[in-house]
């Protein structure tokens, strides 16, 4: 009786832990908090500061409109994303290898809802906006990770000169 007992704590102390480890996971990066994948594609935009507004269209043929774009180190642009289409979509700015990471994290959880300041969710027949400072050159890429999205093609580059 004693050991089943013990098994039967064994067991109840691995499922907290792997519900919490799951709910972890889950909110993972969506705190709104700046990481430091955010901090290596630019920081978010103060308002005041966009030198110029960038119109991107999103749709349900999985593309973005432009699905490539320029920007000059330290310039802040305001992004007005809008959804033609009938399904969610987002445009989330990042480097290949967290785009991926967090295309994982919403296949696992694709209820998971976001609040960080390198990207928009916008709803069918809404808009958006991203205000983004782009602090270092390169390529910055951007990609709808909703489930099906990016594998679709929903993905496009900021090159930053």
């Amino acid at each position: 009786m004693h050991t089943k007992h013990l098994s039967f704590l064994a067991l109840v102390a691995f499922a907290m832990l792997t519900r919490s480890a799951l709910a972890d996971e889950k909110h993972h990066h969506h705190k709104g908090g700046e990481d430091s994948h955010v901090a290596a594609i630019g920081i978010p935009g103060d308002a005041s500061n966009v030198s110029r507004t960038i119109n991107v269209q999103l749709n349900d043929t999985m593309r973005f409109a432009p699905d490539r774009l320029t920007a000059t180190r330290n310039e802040t642009i305001r992004f007005v994303v809008r959804n033609g289409g009938k399904v969610k979509h987002e445009m989330i700015l990042g480097s290949p290898k967290e785009l991926k990471k967090h295309a994982e994290l919403m296949r696992k959880h694709p209820e998971m809802e976001h609040a960080d300041p390198n990207q928009v969710s916008v709803d069918p027949g809404q808009t958006g906006e991203l205000v983004w400072r782009f602090t270092r050159g390169g390529n910055v890429d951007f990609e709808c990770l909703q489930p099906g999205h990016f594998d679709a093609g929903m993905v496009g580059k900021v090159a930053v000169r």
